[in-house]
C-alpha cells in the first residue's frame, strides 16, 4: 500500500499542505518519489509539454494508460492520479467507469482526475461507488480552452464565483477526495477551501489552497521562460544545463576529446 492514500491526504487539510507535481515517465517519478513528494499527478499536460501537441485535446485513453503505467513503476510512496483525457468520459457514463478502470488496473492509478463542475457530480459518485477515488477539477478547465476561447481567470464576476462555490460543493458532496482549483481569484480560491471538507490543490489560485500543484517542464527550467505561466517558480533551469552538457559532449566528439585512449 502506498504510503499517500485519499484518506491521509484528506487528513492533511487544515494540519499540512500537500505538494503536487506532474511527471510523464518513471525516471523523473522515481525522483520526485526520493524529494517527498505526495502526489504526482499523471497530466493530460503531456500532449503539450512532452508529446509535441497545441494542448491536451489531441491526448488519447491510450497514451494516458502508457504514461501512467510508467510513472507508476517509477513510484514508492507517493499517490499518483490519471488525468482522465478529452472524450474519455464525456460520451456516457459506462464509458467513463471503463476508462477510468483502465488508468487503475492498466496503468497503475492510485486516483483519477477528471475536469467540470456539477454537471459532473453523479459520474463522479459513480466511479466512487465503483471503488475508483476521484480528484475533481474546476476552474479553468484545459480540456474546454476552445469554448474558452484561450486561457485566463475564471471566477471574477459574482455570478462565475458562485456557481464555481456551488460546483465545489456538490463535487465534494458526490465523494471527489480532492479538487483542483485552475486560474481561480485568490479570494474565492480561499473561501471555497474554507467551506468544503477535503483538500484543494491550487494552480494560479493564490496561496490559500490547501496544496499546490505545477508542470514539471515549468518549475524545472525545461520549458523556455516566454512560455511559462506568470503563477509559476522557475526552481532549476535543467534547460539551460542540458544544453551546455549536450553542446559540451558535440564539441568534444567533433574535436576528438572524447572518448581519450584507452591505457593498455
Amino acid at each position: 500500500m502506498k504510503n499517500w492514500t485519499t484518506t491521509k491526504l484528506k487528513k492533511c487539510k487544515g494540519v499540512e499542505k500537500i505538494a503536487c507535481i506532474t511527471a510523464y515517465d518513471a525516471a523523473f517519478a522515481r525522483l520526485f518519489d526520493a524529494a517527498g513528494i505526495k502526489v504526482i499527478l499523471v497530466g493530460d499536460s503531456v500532449g503539450n509539454n512532452v508529446l509535441g501537441f497545441e494542448n491536451t485535446l489531441p491526448v488519447t485513453m491510450d497514451m494516458m494508460v502508457h504514461h501512467t503505467a510508467a510513472v507508476s513503476r517509477g513510484v514508492r510512496d507517493a499517490h499518483v492520479i490519471a488525468d482522465m483525457p478529452f472524450l474519455s468520459y464525456q460520451v456516457n457514463d459506462d464509458e467513463a467507469v471503463r476508462n477510468a478502470g483502465r488508468l487503475i488496473q492498466q496503468g497503475g492509478a492510485d486516483s483519477v482526475k477528471l475536469e467540470g463542475g456539477a454537471e459532473r457530480a453523479a459520474l463522479v459518485k459513480r466511479l466512487v461507488d465503483n471503488g475508483i477515488p476521484v480528484c475533481a477539477h474546476i476552474g479553468l478547465t484545459p480540456q474546454s480552452v476552445l469554448a474558452f476561447g484561450g486561457y485566463g481567470m475564471h471566477g471574477k464576476g459574482k455570478e462565475e464565483a458562485d456557481k464555481l462555490m456551488a460546483d465545489a460543493k456538490a463535487l465534494a458532496a458526490a465523494g471527489a477526495f480532492a479538487i483542483v482549483l485552475e486560474c481561480v481569484p485568490d479570494a474565492l480560491a480561499a473561501k471555497i477551501t474554507n467551506e468544503i471538507d477535503i483538500p484543494t490543490i491550487g494552480i494560479g489560485a493564490g496561496p490559500y489552497c490547501d496544496g499546490q500543484v505545477l508542470v514539471m517542464h515549468d518549475i524545472l527550467g525545461i520549458n523556455p521562460p516566454e512560455g511559462t505561466p506568470s503563477f509559476v517558480k522557475r526552481y532549476a533551469e535543467i534547460g539551460e544545463a542540458v544544453v551546455a552538457a549536450v553542446s559540451a559532449y558535440v564539441g568534444e566528439v567533433k574535436d576528438g576529446t572524447f572518448p581519450a585512449e584507452r591505457r593498455k
